[in-house]
């Protein structure tokens, strides 16, 4: 039986509102808006600030959490932790659509000087931060669902020429949902407690990605007049031992 049918089978699809056209990938979402005047100015983030930063379910590093098990088919293995990663993600957003609007975040911000823009018929497109998460979301339910990306059937093996490909984009744009959320609504996540869920959960996705080479560095870092906010993050965690240097 597939490993990944018993974590994806079953699953109901969550109704998203709708998404403007584009398929998934970096070509469809890459750039960013010019940055904002004094935009590199401001007090420092709540999620780089100690105690904030060190909260964790887990301790230690996690690279043993993300080491492929013995006898797990190497993609089986990438899309069930795709699989997860999605879902635990998409868990964490709902609990914060209340203040993710279109009026609190009208563009796709995540850092001061940096918002991901969409392309739609070759051209740039900004979009408020929830109708891009929510394309996000129901483009990777989307492949999710298709038999022809994630198969679930045992008869049926991953596409080795387009798999890594897919799994590769897919990853770039829930970097890109990490990013905002912890651009723009880190105190929202502190008000409700959850710092220690949510830093463990994207510190296990930059370390499973950083293994099996999902995301490349100049997608956390960003460009050096457009940085990505949580990339000061990822080095001080690389810093302190929590992910590999």
């Amino acid at each position: 039986m597939s490993f990944f049918k018993n974590r994806a089978g079953g699953q109901p699809r969550a109704k998203r509102s709708p998404e403007p056209s584009g398929t998934l990938g970096r070509k469809n979402s890459t750039g960013s808006e010019p940055p904002s005047p004094g935009g590199q100015s401001g007090p420092k983030p709540l999620y780089l600030s100690r105690p904030f930063s060190d909260a964790a379910l887990v301790k230690g590093n996690f690279k043993t959490i993300v080491m492929q098990p013995k006898y797990v088919d190497p993609n089986e293995w990438v899309a069930v932790n795709i699989f997860d990663f999605y879902t635990n993600l998409n868990e964490f957003y709902g609990c914060l659509t209340e203040c993710c609007t279109q009026q609190s975040c009208p563009t796709m911000a995540a850092g001061p000087s940096l918002n991901y823009v969409w392309i739609q018929d070759r051209k740039k497109v900004t979009l408020s931060a929830p109708t891009y998460i929510d394309s996000v979301m129901s483009t990777v339910q989307n492949l999710l669902d298709d038999e022809n990306v994630f198969p679930t059937k045992d008869s049926k093996p991953f596409d080795e020429n387009t798999f890594h490909r897919t799994v590769h984009d897919i990853y770039i744009q829930l970097l890109r949902v990490f990013a905002h959320l912890y651009h723009a609504h880190y105190p929202h996540i502190l008000h409700l407690r959850a710092e220690p869920h949510f830093n463990s959960l994207f510190a296990h996705f930059l370390a499973f990605g950083a293994q099996y080479h999902l995301f490349d560095e100049r997608d956390i870092r960003g460009e050096p007049n457009a940085p990505v906010g949580v990339g000061l993050l990822w080095e001080r965690w690389k810093t302190v031992g929590i992910l590999e240097g």
